[in-house]
């Protein structure tokens, strides 16, 4: 009874933390512009299904996406054995769903063989980053903590991987040895191979069985909770995110609502525009103007660095990086939450989102070209970011490139980029 008493309260005291930072975390999003993402319901479904469950854009780069799936599937599928031990952890049971018989023991094996593909995959994962030191996972932006986040959580899950194998294996032992309630049930194709390295003592079998039970229960609740300080918070954003995807074609651009009612009042007098809210931007300062779908991204951020890897502009030397876009959105957002949970309202600290954080320098050096949301394995779009600040440094603060100035300046003048008035630009068909 005590044991189950302590079990009920780590367990109660799990959930109630994690309900708090979901909260919160949901609160931050919240704090977002409006964005109708509620159309064309079974296309995002479908969305969701192929991206998100079905994995399908990671298969771009066939061996970290193996690895990965591999994860994945261990993640999903291991923890329906969670249920089983959180039933046997309240009420004092054991293998409280053996009753199944052989489609137990087939549950078991394909678990086992999950944790051994979860194993592996992570010790690979943590030598492509530390000694391989794959590119991509060791940009600027990774030093210190991302570097150390995605370090703890590969060490974190081969830990509770192997606490896994060596309680079955224990458990195994026990059964064959007749100890109190292990009765034989469940196959055991991967721990079964540790049974040579147990020690023989029932009392010493049991209390490894029992300690790595509990160290995998804890684990679990303990990862739960560290999730929301994670980049691998995408384990639980990335379904949301990819049926809140955006469905238009990706170079179409959104328009802003206050620009187009102008637009419609000068070309029909008769149009009448609703009210200006006073308080609106053009484009976004700070992460309160970005809409709640591109914090929502900035969440759901893997840190993957497929973006960043593929962009023309990272690629030739340039200071963007779209991967970075999205942490230090991130950063910011979890920045402004804490002003407005200790404050009871966002006070002003003198920050905002461009130039505090994310340079002017960055934000001209993307072509919106698309590249980084079509790599995105969870469909996130930084450009959608980097267009918003750049509509806030032109239209707001009148602050552009000298490049973009002239550009805008011929629009004004001739009606097109160039230089050339509207009755030269087919002289060159003239040239011999």
């Amino acid at each position: 009874m005590i044991g189950q008493l302590i079990f009920a309260v780590c367990f109660a005291v799990a959930l109630f933390l994690f309900n708090k930072n979901a909260q919160q975390i949901y609160r931050n999003i919240k704090l977002g512009r409006p964005a109708d993402r509620s159309d064309r319901s079974a296309e995002r479904w479908k969305m969701m299904l192929l991206v998100a469950f079905g994995q399908k854009k990671m298969f771009k780069r066939i061996f970290p996406a193996v690895l990965h799936l591999f994860v994945y599937l261990g993640f999903v599928i291991i923890n329906i054995e969670m249920l089983e031990i959180v039933i046997d952890g309240l009420f004092g049971t054991h293998r409280i769903f053996s009753f199944l018989g052989s489609f137990y023991n087939f549950l078991i094996g394909a678990f086992e063989w999950l944790a051994l593909g979860v194993l592996v995959s992570c010790v690979i994962f943590l030598i492509r980053r530390n000694i391989a030191k794959v590119a991509r996972l060791n940009s600027a932006e990774l030093k210190h903590w991302p570097k150390t986040d995605a370090n703890i959580i590969l060490i974190t899950e081969i830990l509770l991987m192997s606490a896994f194998l060596l309680m079955n294996a224990s458990d195994l032992k026990l059964q064959l040895y007749g100890f109190a309630h292990f009765k034989s049930v469940g196959s055991f194709p991967v721990s079964h191979y540790l049974l040579p390295y147990l020690p023989t003592s029932t009392e010493a079998l049991f209390l490894i069985e029992r300690s790595c039970w509990w160290f995998h229960i804890l684990g679990v609740l303990a990862f739960l909770n560290y999730l929301p300080y994670s980049k691998h918070l995408h384990i639980i954003l990335a379904f949301p995110n990819t049926y809140f995807s955006n469905l238009n074609a990706k170079g179409k651009l959104s328009n802003m609502p206050a620009v187009t009612n102008e637009v419609k009042a000068m070309l029909d007098p008769s149009f009448t525009p609703p009210p200006a809210d006073a308080n609106a931007r053009f484009g976004a300062k700070d992460v309160q103007d970005l809409t709640w779908k591109s914090l929502l991204d900035a969440y759901t951020c893997t840190e993957c660095g497929r973006c960043t890897s593929s962009c023309p502009a990272n690629i030739t030397g340039k200071l963007l990086s779209p991967r970075k876009i999205m942490m230090d959105t991130r950063d910011r957002l979890t920045e402004v939450g804490t002003n407005i949970k200790t404050n009871g309202s966002f006070q002003d600290d003198g920050k905002s989102l461009i130039d505090t954080y994310i340079s002017r320098e960055e934000l001209w050096a993307c072509t919106s070209c698309n590249a980084c949301v079509e790599q995105c394995p969870v469909n996130i779009n930084p450009l959608d970011i980097i267009i918003e600040l750049r509509r806030f440094a032109v239209m707001e603060e009148s602050q552009a490139p000298a490049s973009i100035n002239n550009m805008f300046g011929n629009i004004e003048n001739n009606g097109a980029p160039w230089k050339y008035a509207q009755l030269d630009r087919a002289n060159w068909t003239q040239q011999q």
